[in-house]
């Protein structure tokens, strides 16, 4: 059994502007440590797959950084898509790479910027859902115990029968909740939070595909026929000109009925805000966390990022401040999530130095 991974790398996080932009994202920078997100993720993932067998798939104005970061891949996994068009192309197109090598290998699919601790219990899970995903043909999800009623994940609902050790068969997909939603999820003991990992076996995959996502699968068989000639690029501009945006999680596992989760209570976080950031980061006594050098006075739960410029903090509780030279951001911590609205309007006022 040969097992593969593809993680998906070409988003901009743009809930992390100002430091996350669209040629030094999110996942390539050093938030937690000394190595970027991306080097961490595949140094972890290494433990249960060779490097020659992971797969980036990322875009053009991040591959030379990507590469650049993580030279023992091989400068063939790094595969390009000309535009964004959500998870499932994105999947697609690196699953197609994988089926010219072996059809029934198992694919283990993340994402690029997640941070996982206690790795012995993640491989533990993982292998779990590899050996199920291989023997059953079926399609599996890692889904994380929750330990609050959190509102920024989407959650999985399993159903009480085990098909096979700590295996679940899945009921329902949820999106991300209101704060009344989540802490009735919490209570519940059957829902678990959507980590966007995935495992199946390659055929099993273009089987669901087939079934659920006809006019996708159509899409890329005509790339497949150009893999490997010099029609290849410009076949795989065409064709994602024309592909629909769609999630796979929407496309075939909220519709599948071969969807199973492997439970696992390993901490996880997607890193999807600055509050999440300050969430996982040491604190001083009145639970301020700071990367540079910050003055503060009567000031509390806050999270600052300036290692460039001093900074000071007067009567100021729960607020986010990155500084990074060119751009500063100052919010309140529970709107972390509306930083995605500076980037939106950056856009909108063709602010490209800013992006």
């Amino acid at each position: 059994m040969k097992v593969f991974a593809i993680v998906m790398a070409g988003g901009i996080g743009s809930r992390f502007w100002p430091r996350s932009r669209e040629k030094t994202p999110k996942q390539l920078l050093s938030i937690f440590g000394e190595q970027s997100i991306i080097q961490s993720t595949i140094k972890r993932i290494n433990k249960s797959i060779p490097f020659e067998n992971i797969f980036i798939v990322t875009n053009i104005h991040q591959k030379d950084a990507m590469m650049e970061q993580l030279p023992e891949l091989p400068a063939a996994n790094f595969l390009v898509e000309p535009f964004g068009r959500n998870t499932a192309a994105c999947i697609g197109l690196a699953a197609l790479f994988i089926r010219k090598i072996d059809q029934e290998a198992v694919t283990v699919v993340l994402p690029a910027d997640h941070l996982i601790y206690d790795e012995d219990s993640f491989h533990k899970n993982l292998q779990q859902a590899i050996s199920f995903a291989y023997a059953k043909k079926n399609l599996v999800t890692i889904g994380i115990m929750p330990t609050r009623p959190e509102t920024g994940y989407g959650y999985v609902q399993v159903k009480e029968t085990e098909a096979a050790e700590n295996v679940f068969p899945v009921n329902s997909f949820a999106e991300k909740p209101n704060y009344a939603t989540a802490v009735r999820f919490l209570e519940s003991g059957d829902f678990f939070w959507n980590s966007g990992m995935f495992i199946w076996r390659i055929d099993t995959f273009f089987e669901e595909l087939q079934m659920y996502m006809p006019e996708l699968l159509y899409s890329l068989e005509k790339i497949a026929d150009k893999i490997g000639t010099e029609e290849y690029e410009s076949t795989l501009n065409e064709v994602y000109a024309q592909i629909k945006s769609i999630s796979i999680d929407y496309g075939i596992m909220e519709k599948s009925h071969r969807v199973f989760l492997v439970k696992s209570a390993f901490r996880w976080s997607d890193v999807g805000s600055w509050e999440e950031v300050y969430q996982l980061s040491q604190k001083d006594e009145n639970n301020n966390s700071f990367d540079g050098d910050v003055y503060a006075e009567n000031s509390r739960e806050s999270y600052v990022y300036a290692p460039g410029k001093f900074t000071a903090l007067i009567g100021v509780d729960n607020v986010i401040v990155i500084d990074t030279g060119d751009a500063l951001l100052v919010c309140r911590r529970d709107l972390s999530q509306n930083v995605k609205k500076v980037v939106d309007y950056l856009k909108s006022e063709q602010k490209e130095q800013l992006l």
